[in-house]
């Protein structure tokens, strides 16, 4: 018995005998394939003698290559080739013996090239299966530390800052949050780790001011590349940022190797937060318990699914009138707090132009607003897009509207237990025309009182607003206002009772 292991949880002898079954289960269908997907009993008693020798010299090929030694959920291109070179010497191996064995009897001339190529799909669809899932629960278990996220920055493309990227996929719990790269104009467009490339070194400033037109507020910029290898140019403007700005500026040259950040810092007060996102968590579960709860995601991603089909015209007839006034894009997002704060990004039809000039100079609303924007946004129909939000499980057709960062309420923790939505009680009994903190009590009052009859309500509400726009209904201010100022004054009742 082999009683290595292979730094994982799997022993080597166990990621063998996995391997070779893979093996089998692909000169098998290799053989289906071969026969036009038809299962022949004489001809797969014939492949036996074959899968027999395949599986023997795949016995010794495969932990000769290394391929059952790695992990996993770690796979990598070099794994990849280690496979292929693998598969190549098992094919060629089984073929030199069944020739001397029985002179590959009952074989077809093509099967053995079938047997490689489904071989490598095997083995290495496997691997990237059980990487994307591990990745998948790393990134789940992260969200639930996702509020207080930093946003970073990363300027230079760079081993370096490939290896930050690599240990912020696997190490992070939330705390930092990837806003893009800056590098050399030839890369501008690709991705690193599914990170985008934004720009180059020298477009720092215009790339800040785009992230903020998306929602996106970047708390740190993080320079992988060495101090002295940037420009007169970019280190002026890092200066710049530096002194005019709340942005931190770190050299990740300089910090490998330091201690920890010291108290205060922006990862420091991320951490924190901690405690407070893991009762927020505790609380939504307990209220995603209630019936109704349950069965509105599944309400949401139905009329979802049947609208986007539906309403395919609308979008295209859409999609056209923002051609024709401000050009392509056609879709504009921004990032927003969702449920439990995860941020997402709410797409809307652009219904204005571009925000700068060709100077990078700031342009005014009015120069930028047009006639059949203004149409769009008085029918709600820019937030077409949002339907996609919907399908996604990232907003609901009822609940509070997702705000941006900045216009958060002071303690928005109560409004981020439910999915935000495409419309609600605050949107309904005044919209734009009441002030933030009355938006909150209405959102406060309809979390506390979510049921389907409420949502039912809130969508006929909906309805006269696009027609006649929107007022201002008093009582439900006062009401809900009232209620607010009650429960401030009595410990615990600012959270949803759960039965």
């Amino acid at each position: 018995m082999i009683a290595w292991r292979d730094g994982g949880d799997m022993p080597i002898l166990k990621s063998l005998l996995v391997d070779l079954f893979l093996v089998a289960l692909a000169t098998v269908a290799a053989a289906v394939t071969r026969d036009n997907f038809e299962i022949i009993a004489p001809r797969l008693l014939a492949l036996v003698p074959y899968l027999a020798i395949t599986l023997s010299v795949a016995g010794f090929v495969l932990p000769a290559f290394g391929v059952s030694r790695s992990l996993w959920q770690f796979t990598s291109m070099r794994d990849g080739l280690r496979i292929v070179g693998a598969t190549v010497m098992i094919v060629l191996g089984a073929i030199t013996v069944g020739f001397v064995v029985n002179r590959l009897d009952g074989i077809a001339r093509a099967l053995p090239i079938i047997q490689g190529l489904l071989i490598v799909s095997f083995l290495v669809g496997a691997r990237v299966l059980t990487c994307v899932s591990h990745n998948r629960r790393f990134r789940s278990a992260a969200t639930h530390h996702s509020d207080g996220a930093e946003t970073v920055l990363v300027i230079g493309l760079n081993k370096l800052a490939e290896l930050y990227l690599q240990c912020l996929a696997e190490f992070d719990t939330g705390r930092v949050r990837i806003a893009g790269l800056l590098g050399e104009g030839s890369r501008v467009g690709l991705s690193v780790h599914s990170h985008p490339v934004l720009g180059t070194h020298e477009e720092i400033a215009s790339t800040l001011r785009r992230l903020e037109l998306h929602g996106v507020f970047v708390d740190r910029i993080l320079v992988a590349a060495p101090r002295d290898d940037l420009s007169v140019p970019v280190r002026e403007a890092l200066s710049q940022i530096q002194e005019t700005t709340t942005i931190d500026i770190e050299y990740l040259a300089e910090r490998i190797g330091i201690q920890s950040p010291p108290a205060g810092s922006a990862a420091a007060k991320a951490s924190s937060n901690e405690t407070i996102s893991s009762a927020l968590a505790a609380v939504n579960q307990a209220f995603e318990q209630v019936p109704y709860q349950r069965a509105k995601r599944a309400i949401d991603l139905v009329i979802a699914a049947v609208l986007l089909v539906t309403l395919a015209p609308l979008f295209l007839f859409v999609g056209l009138l923002v051609a024709a006034d401000v050009g392509l894009p056609l879709v504009f997002w921004q990032q927003r707090p969702g449920m439990q704060g995860r941020p997402f990004k709410l797409y809307k039809f652009r219904t204005m132009a571009d925000a700068y000039d060709s100077e990078g100079q700031r342009k005014s609303d009015n120069a930028r607003a047009s006639a059949v924007g203004a149409f769009l946004r008085r029918s709600r129909l820019d937030e077409l897009p949002q339907l996609l939000n919907i399908l996604k499980g990232e907003m609901s057709f009822v609940g509070p509207r997702p705000l941006l960062p900045v216009d958060q309420p002071g303690d928005s923790r109560l409004r981020l237990l439910v999915r935000p939505g495409l419309t609600g009680w605050s949107q309904i009994k005044g919209g734009r025309q009441i002030s933030p903190a009355d938006k909150a009590a209405l959102d406060a009052w309809y979390v506390r009182n979510v049921s389907l009859t409420l949502d039912f309500k809130i969508l006929l509400g909906t309805v006269p607003i696009l027609f006649f726009g929107e007022r201002v209904t008093e009582p439900a201010v006062t009401h809900a206002r009232r209620e607010m100022q009650f429960a401030d004054g009595v410990p615990g009742r600012m959270m949803p009772e759960i039965s």
